[in-house]
């Protein structure tokens, strides 16, 4: 019986002014403006659409994939409509959507896609009242350049029509090829439904001895390891890779169901929300602890008793033992990269090793310039992300795999490796400190005359007087970055205070908020003594925070008391 052809439907809409993309070709908004905005999703996918050129698009494959936050399900239907409409050739989609933002990357290299659509807020709340996301990933398998991302927005402020098929209908929970005959179409529209793990752990295992890691969790020796994959994406990748693939009992697994509301928490790996897996681990019985967000590329590592490790931290101690992994001892070491505000502990680790390290912008996307070029082995941001040149994004699930593969090699604790690595390349004592949510204008104006402040010649070299503190300043600037690679110029990336003794202040607007503004100070104090690492951090940064606060004056403009959130 010959199938009826599925029309293909032109449909008029108005442009959005506010559908630029906060970087890496995504576009974040409360989830509630995208169901009840008309068209607000269509227009966006139509924008990003549109940004690959014609004849690049026509036949082209894609992938798609969600975190399962609410309103997933609903959005990936019209992904999958509009991408036949507009002469997408065939859809990878994860298994009931469900794709983990390193999988995606993994499955675009792997087959050579032409790109990828993730749904996802990344570590943002989910549920009807929570946020929303759309993200676009290019061929490299990266987050979308700033070129693109300009391009998406240019395209949705002159829109004026969009193309889709709505009586096309997928079956996500099928595993296979499904296909659709489309009208004035002569190759039909082809959806594949993937296991949501397979590609991404036949890579892992190229990656890394999973025979060691094994005997690390089921050997003689075995620690007990505990995984909160805060009813995120990660839960399946958690359950299949760690527990069936590489021994760890069931129940080292906690909040692997995907939620669409993550539980009613935010999915955010850190102290604050982590809460479940903190208060285990304080209890003494697991040696390993670690979190996920909600779509994958986040991690937070923990040791036994609760012993924290941050993220600038955890980069440096995976770059001072990339020995341990297969990948590198075959591959080789020839760069790092670091965000501007993650701490310059990498720098003392690239220094012993005599390789590069490149300082960039917040966002992943500038590391993938660089790992293209072949200057950069591995990187990370203070934010909790770290991945290296097996993909082109950040990557959670891989990190922990690195820091269970020292935890075999080395037969230590997390805190004695953490400990060991200070001794050898001192503390670098480091906290964030976000002010959310405030009223844009005034958080631009604190950061307007901030700038002016700390540029102006009569700051240079001067001196505050923190109880038995002093500090100089060595040097200031608005941070800019120049790509190594083509030369692109990315200015205005944060304000940068220098002291003599190498501490910093950072003052930075975040890029990932949609209608209020979130503005984040950074603090790093080095000390080279073993004597002095067992101090608190915000201790030890309380004199540079006074500092900051008063130069800033950001609790008088803002009528705050304190930060929403310290990390």
């Amino acid at each position: 019986m010959e199938r009826t052809p599925i029309p293909v439907l032109t449909v008029q809409t108005t442009p959005y002014e506010d559908q630029r993309p906060t970087g890496g070709g995504g576009l974040r908004r409360p989830t509630g403006l995208f169901e009840s905005q008309r068209n607000y999703l269509p227009n966006f996918v139509q924008s990003l659409l549109s940004s690959v050129d014609l004849r690049d698009r026509q036949g082209c494959t894609m992938v798609v994939g969600s975190d399962g936050r609410y309103f997933s399900k609903t959005a990936i239907e019209i992904v999958v409509q509009m991408a036949a409409a507009n002469g997408i050739g065939r859809l990878v989609i994860g298994q009931n959507g469900i794709l983990s933002t390193p999988a995606v990357s993994c499955i675009i290299r792997k087959i050579k896609a032409a790109g990828g659509i993730i749904l996802t807020a990344s570590h943002s709340p989910g549920g009807p009242g929570g946020e929303f996301g759309v993200k676009f990933e290019v061929a490299n398998g990266g987050p979308a350049p700033d070129i693109v991302s300009e391009k998406i927005y240019q395209i949705s402020k002159t829109l004026e029509e969009y193309a889709i098929c709505p009586d096309l209908r997928v079956d996500l929970s099928r595993l296979g090829r499904q296909e659709f005959d489309l009208e004035n179409k002569f190759k039909p529209f082809r959806v594949e439904i993937v296991d949501s793990v397979d590609i991404y752990l036949n890579l892992l295992r190229s990656i890394f001895d999973f025979n060691a890691i094994r005997n690390l969790l089921t050997g003689p020796n075995q620690i007990k390891i505990r995984i909160d994959a805060m009813n995120g994406v990660m839960g399946p990748y958690v359950r299949r890779i760690l527990c069936e693939e590489l021994g760890a009992p069931a129940n080292s697994a906690i909040n692997c169901i995907p939620l669409e509301d993550f539980g009613g928490q935010p999915p955010d790996p850190n102290l604050m929300y982590a809460t479940a897996l903190l208060d285990a681990m304080k209890g003494g019985e697991y040696g390993f602890g670690a979190a996920f967000d909600a779509d994958g590329d986040r991690y937070m590592i923990l040791g036994q008793n609760g012993f924290f490790v941050n993220a600038s931290d955890s980069l440096a101690i995976i770059a001072a033992n990339l020995s341990c992994i297969p990948y590198f001892c075959q591959m080789g070491v020839r760069g790092f990269g670091r965000s501007m505000p993650t701490s310059t502990a990498l720098d003392k680790v690239a220094k012993v090793m005599k390789v590069p390290v490149y300082e960039t912008p917040t966002g992943w996307r500038y590391f993938s310039n660089l790992m293209d070029s072949g200057r950069c082995s591995l990187c990370g941001e203070e934010s909790f992300g770290t991945g290296s040149d097996h993909l082109r994004e950040k990557d959670g699930l891989w990190a922990v795999l690195v820091w269970l593969s020292i935890l075999a090699a080395r037969k230590q604790s997390v805190e004695e490796i953490v400990r060991d690595h200070w001794a050898k390349f001192g503390r670098h004592y480091y906290c964030r400190f976000d002010y959310e949510a405030l009223e844009p204008r005034t958080a631009y104006f604190i950061m307007r005359d901030l700038e002016a402040l700390i540029t102006d010649k009569s700051f240079s070299h001067q001196q505050f007087a923190v109880g038995n503190n002093i500090y100089s300043v060595e040097r200031t600037d608005s941070f800019e970055y120049i790509d190594p690679v083509d030369g692109t110029v990315t200015k205005r990336q944060g304000l940068r205070i220098i002291f003599s003794d190498a501490s910093r202040l950072i003052f930075r607007m975040s890029a990932s908020s949609h209608v209020r503004a979130t503005l984040r100070i950074y603090a790093e104090s080095y000390e080279k003594d073993p004597s002095q690492h067992n101090k608190e951090p915000q201790a030890v940064l309380s004199p540079l925070i006074a500092i900051a606060l008063k130069i800033s004056q950001i609790h008088e403009r803002t009528g705050r008391k304190g930060p929403t959130v310290i990390t």
